[in-house]
Order: C-alpha cells, then sequence, then structure tokens
C-alpha cells in the first residue's frame, strides 16, 4: 500500500488538483462514477488531459455504455471530477490519484445528469436546503460484509449451484483439507465479537481498517459479526453525499484488501443459508444552522422532536417504495424474513433490534448524538440512491406531519395476534417484486423538487421487474428436493 495514500493538503479548487498532478506527483489520474446498480466504474487518464479546463469542462465517456444512463444516439457524457475527493489509491503498482466524478452532459457542464445517482443525492439536498426544513443532513451508514476463502457459482441449463467455503465456518470442523484442523469453530449465528483463535479475520479487517484511514476516511472500529465468515468496519458519519462517497470507498477498500490477502469480500446480503445476513443500518439527523433538529428536552418519546417522529412517519409510511433502492436485489429478501432477528416490522423502538426504525440510547441527553437508525437497508444498495430516497420519505413526513405509531418497545415475537392487529402492526414486503410494486404505486414524494426524474424511476422499475424475472424462471436446488419425485 502507498504510504502517502491520503494526500497532506486536500483540494479544494480545480487549479489546486491540476498544479499537483502537473508537477510530476502522479503517475495516473483514475477518474470514479457509480451506476444506479451501485457499481464503480473507472476511466484512467494521463497527466497531460489533467489541466484546469479538463477538470472544469469534464472528461468524456460512452454513457450507453452504463446501465440506467442513457442510449446511444444521446451517448456523449462527462465525467466531472469532484476535487475534494482525491487520495492516492494503493492498490495500483503505480502512483495513481483517485478522484470521484458528478456525471454531466458535455453541453450542460454546471447542469449534473439527471439519470447519475450522485445528482439525485445531491439534488435531495438541495431541495431539502429549499423546503427551509433543514441545511445539513448528517447520515452515518453501518455496512456489514462477508469474507470467504472461496466461491463458485454457475447457472446453466443444466446446471444450477454455488459453493463458499470459509476456514471459519462452522461446516469445516471436520475438514483434513490444508493440513491440521485446529478446532477453534462456533456454531452459527454465535460470532459476535469472539477473539483469537476463533476470529481469524482481525488482521484482516486491521488492513481493511487502516487502509480506509490512509485514504481519508475517519475510521473508528472492527469486529466480526454475528455469522460466520461476517464483519463490520466502523466509519464515522458525514454530510449525506460525503458518507454515500464513503461507502464506496469502503467497498472498494474491503474487496480489494481481501483480494490481496487471497480472499473474497461480498456485500451480497444472504450469501449463506442458515446464518445471519448483512445488513447496513443507516443512522441520520437533521441540522439547522448548527443546530441538532432531531432533538427536544420535553419530547414525549426518547427526547425525540416533533420533526423527527414526523421525519420516522415518513420513513415508516413511505417503507415499501423506499426499499427498492435500500434493498435492491432479490436476495436482500431472504435477509428480511419474518420470524428472526431481520429488522422487518414497520414501527418505530428505542431497544427492539426487529424494530425497522430505532433510536439508540447512546448519550440520550446529548442534542447532537440524537438521531435515529433505520435499518432496513442493506450493503448491495447504491448508497447516492438509497440516502436519496430516504430523505426524501423523511422530508415529506414532516411536510405532512406523518405520525410513526404508537412506539414498539415489547417482544413483538411475544405479541398476541390481538395485539398484533390492535398495533396495526405491518411488515415489510417479502420480495423485490413487491417493492418494486410499491415503488410504482408510491412516488410521488421522490419526484418533489425534480429529485428522482420520472424516466429515471420508469427505467429502474423495468431494470428490475427483468431482475425478478431471470430469478423466477431459474429452477433452484431445493425444487429438485421437493420435487423430483412427484
Amino acid at each position: 500500500m502507498s504510504s502517502n495514500a491520503k494526500l497532506a493538503k486536500p483540494f479544494t479548487t480545480a487549479q489546486e488538483m491540476a498544479d499537483y498532478v502537473q508537477s510530476g506527483e502522479v503517475d495516473m489520474v483514475d477518474c470514479c462514477f457509480t451506476d444506479a446498480i451501485g457499481i464503480w466504474h473507472h476511466c484512467t487518464f494521463a497527466p497531460s488531459l489533467f489541466q484546469k479546463e479538463d477538470i472544469e469542462d469534464g472528461l468524456p465517456f460512452d454513457g450507453s455504455s452504463i446501465r440506467l444512463f442513457t442510449n446511444i444516439e444521446e451517448s456523449d457524457m462527462s465525467m466531472m471530477p469532484d476535487v475534494t475527493t482525491c487520495w492516492i489509491d494503493p492498490f495500483y503498482e503505480k502512483k495513481v490519484l483517485h478522484v470521484t466524478c458528478s456525471i454531466h452532459r458535455p453541453d450542460q457542464p454546471t447542469v449534473g445528469f439527471r439519470r447519475d445517482p450522485r445528482t439525485i443525492c445531491k439534488k435531495a439536498l438541495e431541495y431539502m436546503v429549499s423546503t427551509g426544513i433543514a441545511d445539513t443532513a448528517y447520515f452515518g451508514p453501518e455496512p456489514e460484509f462477508f469474507i470467504f476463502d472461496e466461491v463458485r457459482y454457475c447457472c446453466k441449463p443444466n446446471k444450477v449451484a454455488f459453493e463458499i467455503n470459509g476456514a471459519e465456518a462452522p461446516w469445516n470442523s471436520d475438514s483434513v483439507a490444508g493440513g491440521p484442523n485446529l478446532g477453534h469453530r462456533l456454531n452459527h449465528k454465535q460470532y459476535y465479537f469472539p477473539v483469537n483463535p476463533i476470529d481469524t479475520d482481525h488482521n484482516l479487517r486491521s488492513d481493511m481498517l487502516m487502509t480506509m484511514g490512509a485514504i481519508g476516511l475517519p475510521i473508528e472500529k472492527h469486529h466480526h459479526e454475528v455469522a460466520a465468515c461476517q464483519s463490520e468496519l466502523g466509519i464515522a458519519f458525514k454530510t449525506m453525499v460525503e458518507s454515500a462517497d464513503s461507502v464506496m470507498c469502503y467497498k472498494y477498500v474491503v474487496k480489494n484488501v481481501a483480494h490481496k490477502h487471497g480472499k473474497t469480500a461480498t456485500f451480497m446480503p444472504k450469501p449463506m443459508y442458515g446464518d445471519n445476513g448483512s445488513g447496513m443500518h443507516v443512522h441520520q439527523s437533521l441540522w439547522k444552522d448548527g443546530k441538532a433538529l432531531f432533538f427536544d428536552a420535553n419530547g414525549k418519546y426518547q427526547k425525540l422532536s416533533d420533526m423527527c417522529m414526523h421525519y420516522i412517519g415518513g420513513l415508516l409510511n413511505h417503507a415499501p417504495a423506499v426499499l427498492a433502492f435500500t434493498n435492491p436485489t432479490v436476495n436482500s429478501y431472504k435477509r428480511l424474513v419474518p420470524g428472526f432477528e431481520a429488522p422487518v416490522n414497520l414501527v418505530l423502538a428505542s431497544g427492539n433490534r426487529s424494530a425497522c426504525v430505532r433510536i439508540p440510547m447512546h448519550r440520550p441527553d446529548n442534542p447532537k448524538a440524537k438521531r435515529l437508525e433505520f435499518r432496513c437497508p442493506d450493503p448491495a444498495c447504491c448508497p447516492y440512491l438509497a440516502y436519496a430516497a430516504m430523505l426524501m420519505a423523511g422530508l415529506d413526513g414532516i411536510q405532512n406531519a406523518m405520525s410513526p405509531g404508537e412506539p414498539c418497545d415489547v417482544d413483538i415475537f411475544e405479541m398476541t395476534s390481538e395485539e398484533k392487529k390492535r398495533r396495526n402492526l405491518r411488515s415489510t414486503p417479502g420480495t423485490l417484486l413487491e417493492v418494486v410494486e410499491a415503488l410504482e404505486r408510491d412516488h410521488a414524494f421522490l419526484r418533489k423538487g425534480d429529485v428522482f426524474p420520472q424516466d429515471f424511476i420508469n427505467a429502474y422499475i423495468a431494470y428490475k421487474r427483468a431482475e425478478c424475472l431471470s430469478v423466477a424462471t431459474v429452477p433452484h436446488p431445493k425444487e429438485f428436493e421437493l420435487y423430483y419425485a412427484c
């Protein structure tokens, strides 16, 4: 890893970035942007193409080759570098300067492309400011992921299969591969916070976290998660667009450090049957003029302001549609299953982790710490779109004084059917197709301020419907177990 991944002084202007590149400090410049599925794309440029004018006018590419961007007849696009996002990429042999970009059309260099996820995220913030409700939105993500030693999969007309393997997984308790079996394994769902030698990935996670710190992310902690082979790294909250940028950096570092160590990391929500899946809880708060807006010393519930309660009401009421962006894969709904610890109950709570919205109890009297935690999202999402959808739902809740309903600080699993009926207890939808249909019915709140363009919503719905169909038409191995002898 490069010893100076973090720049000594962040750039604030195009001229500063251009001077640095032209001084011979770096060999290449890597421009990265995110598509609507949440995948990072990049193109690497020679320093000669990074004059001040190139940075301000953008770098050209073919937008028709990017999913959900544009058609071939209007394919000319420009990557517009955000000079504040630069760091030295630690995974290349040459000294390469990373920069995160938004997407513009060449004839509109000052206007973000309507279908660019980062632009949509920015527009959500601009809309929030225009309402006068708040001037700052802080988002704090908690992405979880799995680390495996090997993964194999195929989807052929005559064979559908996958196989994953991790040395610490319970199924390897009698393995004879790789030399002596030294044991030190736990059962499924028992891996939260164990020490070495049970926690085999401590050094790997330390490398991941230190690498993130080296490129400028504000790092906090790391630990093993509940499932076998599952981990989490802690990074600090930031303003909304900066936080989404951080998630993309987080995923990039995790995957590449794992690869460097001969491992493979995945943010797929549910790669393993019979154990916990990976979520991405997202902490959120609104501020204005330096004041935390979600705290009220006289608040009726956990010292939450009326604004916060209405924001939560918007999240819960629009949750089925929001999940189309926060939980955007067919696999997402193998994690969000009722009856387990997954956050599937569309309620507000302070200690109940099966609730979709939880109020953290750390420093309850500190206005700066008062926030909500939306627990549904998973790390397979595009963070820019997920954040924008959550914010727009919350703002709609504030504007329409939506109620989050009665808080549910009891064990939902022990509630009677009568009690659930009295509380009008709802659960998250059970499939991607259901949330896509919910988005089709309920997206007026996303259209405010033209944050989510209608043509983008339509294209996204069509893309996700096709994704659902591609899975639904493939026979599953379990079906052979159940039905082959019929």
